[in-house]
This record gives structure tokens, C-alpha cells and sequence, in this order.
């Protein structure tokens, strides 16, 4: 229930506390707009053909919520017509919504990407309410809405209603839950992960996507195949497509649909549309697949930046303290593909007379291999050049550099971290320390 009411035909808000409505200069207004409310129930009109409509807290948030008038033991109310729409006005949002709302839009803005929350956009006479908007790479925008165990038992129903919305007025829609039965729904694509209490899920630490992202598996209908024949025959002879589940990292989940390498689509199994998120590739061959299904798509390169992730997770708070030995090994920038020329975090490791080939490359005073400062520091003066410049063909170019670099430090993050058996989130943090504040850096190793 609410007390304020937008009428929409007589354009004006009503205010139930008052005899007057707020309206003064309208007498016997509450008669006139309840008996035509009455009018309407009589003859059978849905409530959303009432006229009514939240103007409170559901219209600030962006949403048409209809109601409907009653007089309850003298009283005056308005009435919800959905349930959901009820829970809006007396369910705070919660700390662990927040988390999520503020870790994208720390992992979109350190990508260089522009995010904010509780975003407003304007559809006509009405609203959009996003929760978190990335602004992606050529135009692309991800509208992040996040519904937790608190959003309650059944989960919102109109979720395919404001799915298409967004994505009619240019926002790809992007639901993320933290329960089994909401991401089994295919109204929208749906993102799961586990559920996890707030101070988890703002760590800068591995948050995994268990369900939701795909692999397409392309196989060929003969007797060879492990799958069932889609078409319902025993072999068919043609190439088809199988999803098959694939865990994605929370963080990288929200780079790549901002960047367009993660995409949605609509995969159709006999009579049940399933909705989830591939990678560009997979859904140009599943394209591709679709519009010829006597040949197998080609194969495309390997994407350097797909790969999984072996830190500890973030279901898994309580982590030991930090602590390596004295040396540490050399790092070459693995599962980097090798290229005709040197890249760019290579050429300024070289430049910043980085750690030579060989047992025991030299340490920072740290305690941290210097090549691992150095391509640190090769990725920070990518970024900070980033912010600096207004051209968008520039921007578009220095992004990419940087990009490169931070693929290259990730990578080495990782191995030396895999290597001394440390807690990968715990170097990383220490490297960026020691690379953005090194005024306040101790002079004795880790």
C-alpha cells in the first residue's frame, strides 16, 4: 500500500493523508476518483487500465506499478497490484546488494569503462530503474540488476516484462541472484553465485559464477557422437550445438559484456527457450551454425583472456596471512601467445632493466620479484595515461595497450603466486601497494 497516488489521466498526484487529495481546488475529488475506480472493478477492468499508478517509492525507482482504491474501516488506501511492488516499499535494500553494485562498478571503472548506480533513463513518459549501468565499449550498455535471497520466496515476476524493456530502448540486461531457483529461470539471463555475506563479496578476490555462462560443444549427429540427436532421430548426419556449463569470474563477467566479448543468447531446445551467456565467438559459430548445419564452423584463435583462474575463492574468507621466502622464481608472462614482436609490458620490463633470465631474479625491497613490479607499474602508467586523454580514437587505443599489460601482470600474479603456494588476492594487493604508494612502503621483504 501506498499514500501517494499519480493519476494518470488527470496528470496529478494524490495524497490519501489528506481530505483534499492535496487538491484544494477540486472539491469532491476522493468520491469522483473511487467511485470510477469502482466503476472499473464492476465491469471488469484490469487494474492496470485504472489509471492509478504508484507515485511514491515504486515511481522514484522507475517502475509502473498499478493500483487499485479500497476504504478499509474509514480508512483510505491504495493498493498494489503486484506483490513485488509491495515488498519494494518495506524491503531496504541490503548490504550484500550493495557490495555487488559497488564491485561493478569499481571493475568497470578500472577498465575504463563509465558505471554508476540507481540509474534513472528516461522511456517516453516513464522510467527505466537500473541498478548498476556500464557504460561498455562502442555505445554497449549492460544494465546490472541484482535479486537476492531477500527478494523473496517466488523471486520478482516481471522480470521478462523489464528485460525487454531495457533491451528495447538499447540496455542489455544482465540479472545476477544468488539462488538456485531464480537462475533456473530462462525469462531473462540469469547469473548465479553463491551466497555469500556482504564483506566477501566487496573483496577484490576471485567471486566465482557457477551458473549462467555457457560453452558451445559443436559435434557432429553420426554414430561417434555422445549426444542425443536435437532433432529427435537416431543419426542425423548434421552438426549441431550442445551449452555446456562453465564457471566465469564475477569480475571478468562484467569486463567482458561490457567489452562485447561475453554476449546473450537465445538458445532454443524442442519447445523451451533457454537464455545465457557465451562468449562472441561461440555465438558467431553458433550464427553461423544456424544458418548452415552441413559444416562445422571454423575454430576461432584462442582468447588469452578466457582462462581460468586457480586464486581462492571468495566463499572461502578466512585466508592465511601472506608470507613468501626470500627468492622467488622467474616469470615469464604465461599463457601469454607469442607474437612476431615484443609486447608492450615486455619491451618496458626490458626498459626498466627487469630481473635477467636465471634462478634467482633480482627482489624488490619489498620482498616481490622486481619484473613483477615493473610490469605492475607498466599496467598503472597504461591506466593513469588512459584518464588523461579526451580523444575517443585515443582512448580507444590506449585501452588496448593497456589491456595487453594487465593481461601480462595478471598472468605473472598468478604463477608466482601458484609457485610459493601464497594467496594470489594477497600479492596482488601487496603489488599494487607497493607500486601506487611507494613512499609508504617499508624497506624490508614480505
Amino acid at each position: 500500500m501506498a499514500n501517494t497516488v499519480w493519476h494518470t489521466k488527470l496528470r496529478v498526484y494524490l495524497d490519501l493523508i489528506r481530505d483534499d487529495l492535496g487538491h484544494p481546488e477540486l472539491p469532491d475529488l476522493w468520491e469522483t476518483v473511487y467511485r470510477t475506480d469502482r466503476l472499473y472493478a464492476a465491469r471488469g477492468v484490469p487494474v492496470a487500465g485504472r489509471d492509478l499508478q504508484c507515485g511514491g517509492v515504486c515511481q522514484e525507482a522507475g517502475v509502473e506499478a498499478w493500483m487499485h482504491l479500497r476504504l478499509r474501516a474509514g480508512r483510505r488506501e491504495a493498493v498494489h497490484e503486484k506483490a513485488e511492488d509491495e515488498e519494494r516499499h518495506t524491503l531496504p535494500m541490503s548490504d550484500e546488494h550493495k557490495a555487488y553494485q559497488e564491485r561493478i562498478v569499481r571493475v568497470a571503472e578500472e577498465d575504463g569503462f563509465r558505471a554508476d548506480s540507481e540509474v534513472r533513463t528516461r522511456v517516453g513518459r516513464s522510467w527505466i530503474q537500473t541498478d548498476t549501468l556500464v557504460e561498455g565499449a562502442d555505445g554497449r550498455r549492460i544494465g546490472w540488476e541484482v535479486q537476492l535471497s531477500s527478494a523473496g520466496v517466488h523471486g520478482p515476476r516481471s522480470v521478462r516484462a523489464r528485460a525487454a524493456k531495457a533491451e528495447k530502448n538499447g540496455i542489455t540486461p544482465a540479472w545476477h541472484t544468488d539462488r538456485a531457483d531464480y537462475a533456473r529461470r530462462n525469462d531473462t539471463q540469469w547469473t548465479r553465485s553463491d551466497n555469500l555475506p556482504a564483506y566477501v563479496i566487496a573483496k577484490t578476490g576471485d567471486l566465482r559464477v557457477v551458473s549462467g555462462f555457457r560453452a558451445l560443444d559443436f559435434w557432429r549427429c553420426d554414430v561417434r557422437a555422445v549426444y542425443p540427436c536435437p532433432n529427435g532421430v537416431r543419426r542425423c548426419g548434421r552438426f549441431h550445438a550442445t551449452p555446456k556449463p562453465r564457471d566465469v569470474l564475477f569480475d571478468d563477467l562484467v569486463r567482458r559484456t561490457a567489452a562485447g566479448t561475453i554476449v546473450p543468447v537465445q538458445f532454443r531446445v524442442g519447445g523451451t527457450t533457454h537464455r545465457f551467456w557465451v562468449t562472441d565467438a561461440d555465438r558467431d559459430r553458433h550464427e553461423a551454425l544456424r544458418s548452415d548445419d552441413t559444416q562445422l564452423p571454423p575454430v576461432p584463435e584462442p582468447d588469452p583472456s578466457a582462462r581460468a583462474s586457480r586464486n581462492r575463492p571468495t566463499c572461502k574468507p578466512s585466508l592465511p596471512a601472506l608470507s613468501a621466502p626470500a627468492a622467488g622464481p622467474e616469470l615469464p608472462a604465461a599463457g601469454v601467445p607469442a607474437q612476431p614482436a615484443p609486447t608492450v609490458a615486455e619491451t618496458a620490463v626490458q626498459s626498466r632493466g627487469g630481473a635477467q633470465r636465471g634462478p634467482h631474479p633480482a627482489l624488490h625491497p619489498s620482498g616481490l620479484p622486481d619484473q613483477l613490479v615493473a610490469l605492475q607499474q607498466t599496467a598503472t602508467d597504461a591506466h593513469l595515461q588512459l584518464q588523461q586523454l579526451d580523444d575517443l580514437e585515443e582512448r580507444d587505443r590506449q585501452r588496448r595497450v593497456w589491456l595487453e599489460a594487465a593481461v601480462v601482470v595478471q598472468a605473472a600474479v598468478t604463477q608466482y603466486a601458484r609457485s610459493k603456494g601464497l594467496n594470489r588476492y594477497e600479492v596482488e594487493r601487496r603489488l599494487r601497494q607497493v607500486v601506487r604508494h611507494p613512499e609508504t612502503q617499508p624497506g624490508t621483504p614480505l
